[in-house]
């Protein structure tokens, strides 16, 4: 499955708006090449498990092609190279391995020791990186907006992530399930950067793509999870369409049904519960989240009340009912709009109450 982390929707602005022909047409080719893409199946690829176990890393260079994977360049342990993007894709997709290993316990993105293949000067002037099912593979950027695509840890992360779903809760790439697949990547992609920078839920930007614009561009990243919606705001861009809360959520059959835009507010959630719990989020925030993608309970077509509930439920069996990490995310749902106050868990978690009877009938009156 075809993953990209520049949705549609943006390149298609830049399409209309930029002013210099090459770079519309190398915004056009990029967004040409990603429609047919999205219409392949999975990379056929077999993939390749480290039979050593362990973190390992594959970085390949396209060369401005687009065959996959490459040319081998770097492999695990092997020094720096003279080509920024290739070390920069060594060490993104090892600060991401890092991050599920000593975190969550995971074994790679399929839990079961996967190398981590990544290919890099993919197309020419390519705006985006993608996951196809198989491996990570980034774009130079089209040289005007967008930069390498290599250049930030939380875009690799985010990427990846698309693995780690895709061999978990495999939710579908449409509507409300599109959206949280969209946000777990984000989610995990900032912790990656968080976890690789050791910083806490209050010192973290809780950017994605912090980085990928050049200079000259009006906007700090591509989304921000702390307040969507301000990431952009560029005559060439436009401004971040992301909704923070339920009020402002989207109803588009374009981008798979807003996957990109109304991924927005399960971010904004998990923002409310890693800042609430304090400390570093890929602890305890990160745990629920986790547990939740790999619980098996959570359907393909899983709405956000479905996850809230199930991060709801993870919070309770590994931290109680009456815990602070329960009540910052019931919370947190209910300030996005997705839970209402009337949540059976919040009850719980206010009054922890374990009512196992009927209360008594009360006594007749007397007259």
């Amino acid at each position: 499955m075809f993953h990209a982390i520049v949705p549609p929707y943006l390149l298609e602005q830049l399409e209309r708006s930029v002013g210099d022909p090459s770079v519309r047409a190398r915004i056009r080719q990029s967004l040409q090449h990603d429609a047919v893409l999205r219409t392949r199946p999975a990379a056929g690829r077999t993939p390749e498990v480290a039979a050593a176990g362990g973190r390992q890393r594959k970085v390949y260079d396209a060369e401005h092609g687009t065959d996959l994977p490459g040319t081998l360049i770097r492999s695990e342990g092997d020094e720096p190279v003279q080509d920024q993007p290739v070390n920069q894709a060594y060490d993104g997709t090892g600060a991401t391995w890092t991050l599920y290993q000593e975190c969550y316990g995971r074994d790679s993105i399929d839990g079961n020791g996967l190398v981590l293949v990544s290919t890099v000067h993919y197309d020419r002037g390519y705006a985006n990186a993608f996951w196809d099912g198989s491996q990570m593979v980034f774009g130079d950027g089209d040289g005007e907006i967008f930069g390498n695509f290599t250049s930030s840890i939380d875009v690799t992360g985010h990427e990846l992530t698309h693995g780690v779903t895709q061999y978990t809760a495999n939710l579908d790439y449409q509507g409300q399930s599109g959206a949280l697949n969209e946000s777990i990547s984000d989610v995990f992609g900032s912790l990656a950067k968080q976890y690789s920078l050791k910083q806490s839920a209050a010192d973290a930007d809780w950017l994605i793509g912090a980085g990928l614009f050049l200079p000259g561009v009006q906007g700090v990243a591509l989304r921000s999870m702390k307040a969507p919606g301000t990431a952009y705001d560029d005559p060439r861009l436009g401004k971040d369409p992301q909704p923070a809360d339920m009020a402002g959520y989207v109803d588009t059959q374009d981008d798979s049904g807003g996957v990109h835009i109304n991924s927005g507010i399960p971010n904004h959630a998990f923002y409310l519960v890693a800042t609430a719990i304090g400390g570093n989020a890929y602890d305890d925030a990160g745990k629920i989240w986790y547990g939740t993608l790999t619980s098996g309970n959570l359907a393909s077509s899983a709405t956000f009340k479905d996850f809230a509930e199930a991060t709801q439920a993870t919070a309770r069996s590994l931290f109680g009912d009456a815990s602070t990490q329960l009540a910052a995310v019931t919370k947190s749902w209910q300030t996005v709009g997705v839970l209402d106050d009337s949540s059976s868990l919040m009850n719980a978690a206010q009054t922890d109450l374990r009512t196992t009877a009927p209360p008594a009938e009360p006594p007749a009156e007397t007259v």
